[in-house]
C-alpha cells in the first residue's frame, strides 16, 4: 500500500479530471437514442454526459422509479442526526433544465435485448415503451435473504439501511431508542458489495453516538463474513482496538445463517445473538433485477456466479450484447486477483464517463479508447469531528491471477492510498468531495 499524503489524495479524488472530452459531431441524420435505466451516481453522470459531449446529437432518456436519490454517500450522518435527509437528496432537475435529458419516473418491466447487436426496446410500468440504439443500465443492487429460513427476514423490523432513504430514517429511529446497556449488532457482507468501507464506517459512528450520549455501557457488534477489515484497515483498526475500545467488538468470519425478525436474533458461524435492542443486517448483495426478478437470470443476459454482471472496461458493454452496457455497483469489472475495482459512487461516476465515451465513439464508426483510467475515492467518518479516507486508481492493461501470470486485460490497480492519520482535516475535505461529486453527478 502507498501511503498518499492529503494534498495527493484531493488531486487523486478530484472530479472534474476524471475524465475529458469534447463535444463531438455525430454523422447520422437523427439523433441516436439512449436509454439509461437506474438514476444513482452511474445513471445520472452518463446521462449528463451524452448530452454535454454528444453535441445535442443524442437523445438521452433517463428512467428511474424514485422522484429523487438519496445518496447512500453520507447518509450514516444521517443516522447520528449530524445531518437532515434533505442533505443528501439529489433531484434531476437540473438534468432536465440544464442538459435536455428526458426523464420518466416509472420501473422497468420487461427488455427486449434485441439481436445483441442491434436495436432493442424497454417496457415501463407506465404502459410506455422505449425504442434504444444503446441502452445503459446501472440499477443498484438486490440483496441475498439469509439461507436458513429466509422469510424470517424483514427488513421494515431488522433494516439494512444500505439503500438510503426510508430504511435510513428506520435505523435512525431505532438507533435512538438505545438505552445503556443496549446492543447495536450488525453484519458486514461478504465481498463483493457496495461501498467496501461503509459498515466499519457506520459502527464508528454509531460508537461515536453512544458516548456522546453517555451511554457508555452500550456495545457495538460487528459480525464480518469476511476474513477481515475490507477497507482503511488502519482507519478502522485503530477506530475499533483505540477510539472504541471496549464498545465495539469486532468479529470476523462471521457467516449468517438465519436472521429472525421479530425477536431482532441472529444466527452466525461465529455465534448467535437474541432480542437485541439493533439488528442491523446489512445482507449479502448482487445486481437488482430487472424487470421481473422470475425471470431468466433475474432479465440480465449475463451474470456471473456471485450475481453481477460482467462487462468490457473499455465500454461496459456485456459480451455478444456491445449496445447494451452496465456501469457502477450492477457491473463486474475484470481485475488483478484481489484487486477488485470497488463498487462506490465514485467509481459508478468514473465508468459513466468511460461508458458515455466509447458510446459517443460507437456511434461514429470509432473504436473505444484504450488509454483509460478510473478511481474511487471515499471519506469515512470516525468521530463527530474527525475522518479517515481512502483512493483507489485503475489503468486499462493487463491483469494477474493470484500466481502472478497474465490472465488477460482488464483494470489494474495502480495505486491504493489510505489517510496517514484521522483528523478534523478530513472531516472538513469530506463535505468539498462529497459536494464535488454530486455536483458532477446531477447538476
Amino acid at each position: 500500500m502507498h501511503t498518499f499524503n492529503r494534498r495527493r489524495f484531493l488531486q487523486a479524488a478530484g472530479i472534474a479530471s476524471a475524465a475529458a472530452a469534447l463535444p463531438r459531431a455525430l454523422g447520422a441524420a437523427t439523433p441516436a437514442r439512449v436509454v439509461v435505466v437506474g438514476g444513482g451516481f452511474g445513471g445520472a453522470t452518463v446521462a449528463k454526459y451524452l448530452r454535454l459531449w454528444g453535441g445535442g446529437q443524442v437523445a438521452v432518456t433517463l428512467v428511474e422509479p424514485n422522484a429523487d436519490h438519496i445518496a447512500c454517500i453520507l447518509s450514516n450522518l444521517v443516522l447520528t442526526g449530524a445531518l437532515s435527509m434533505d442533505r443528501i437528496s439529489l433531484g434531476y432537475n437540473a438534468l432536465k433544465t440544464n442538459y435536455g435529458v428526458a426523464v420518466i419516473q416509472a420501473r422497468v418491466t420487461a427488455i427486449n435485448y434485441g439481436s445483441g447487436t442491434g436495436k432493442g426496446r424497454v417496457s415501463l410500468s407506465n404502459g410506455r415503451s422505449l425504442d434504444y440504439d444503446h441502452l445503459v443500465l446501472s440499477p443498484g443492487i438486490d440483496f441475498i435473504a439469509p439461507p436458513d429460513n429466509p422469510g424470517a427476514w424483514d427488513a421494515n423490523v431488522t433494516p439494512h439501511a444500505w439503500q438510503a432513504g426510508a430504511q435510513t430514517l428506520l435505523l435512525k429511529k431505532q438507533l435512538a431508542s438505545m438505552r445503556d446497556h443496549d446492543t447495536f449488532v450488525m453484519t458486514v457482507p461478504k465481498s463483493p458489495y457496495r461501498c467496501p468501507p461503509g459498515p466499519y464506517e457506520r459502527a464508528c459512528v454509531v460508537a461515536d453516538y453512544l458516548k456522546r450520549k453517555r451511554l457508555l455501557f452500550a456495545r457495538v457488534v460487528v459480525l464480518d463474513a469476511n476474513a477481515g477489515i475490507q477497507a482503511e484497515p488502519v482507519a478502522f483498526g485503530e477506530a475499533f482496538n483505540h477510539i472504541y475500545k471496549g464498545m465495539i467488538e469486532y468479529i470476523p468470519d462471521a457467516t449468517v445463517s438465519s436472521v429472525i425478525s421479530q425477536t431482532r436474533s441472529i444466527i452466525t458461524s461465529a455465534g448467535s445473538w437474541s432480542n437485541v435492542r439493533v439488528l442491523n443486517y446489512i445482507p449479502n448483495q448482487r445486481a437488482a433485477a430487472i424487470g421481473p426478478a422470475s425471470s431468466a437470470n433475474r432479465g440480465w443476459p449475463l451474470l456471473n456466479a456471485q450475481g453481477f454482471v460482467p462487462v468490457d472496461p473499455l465500454t461496459y458493454g456485456v459480451s455478444g450484447y456491445p449496445n447494451i452496457h452496465v456501469i457502477g455497483d450492477a457491473c463486474a469489472v475484470p481485475a488483478t486477483d484481489g484487486q477488485a475495482v470497488p463498487k462506490s459512487g465514485h467509481m459508478a461516476n468514473a465508468e459513466a464517463k468511460v461508458c458515455a465515451d466509447a458510446i459517443l465513439r460507437a456511434l461514429n464508426g470509432q473504436a473505444p479508447d484504450t488509454n483509460i483510467a478510473t478511481s474511487s475515492a471515499c471519506f469515512s467518518p470516525i468521530t463527530a469531528t474527525t475522518a479517515s479516507w481512502l483512493s483507489a486508481n485503475f489503468s486499462y492493461g493487463n491483469i494477474y491471477d493470484a500466481a502472478g501470470k497474465v490472465k488477460g486485460k482488464g483494470m489494474q490497480r495502480v495505486d491504493l492510498g489510505e489517510a496517514p492519520k484521522i483528523s478534523g482535516d478530513n472531516y472538513q475535505d469530506m463535505f468539498t468531495w462529497a459536494d464535488g461529486l454530486f455536483a458532477d453527478s446531477f447538476i
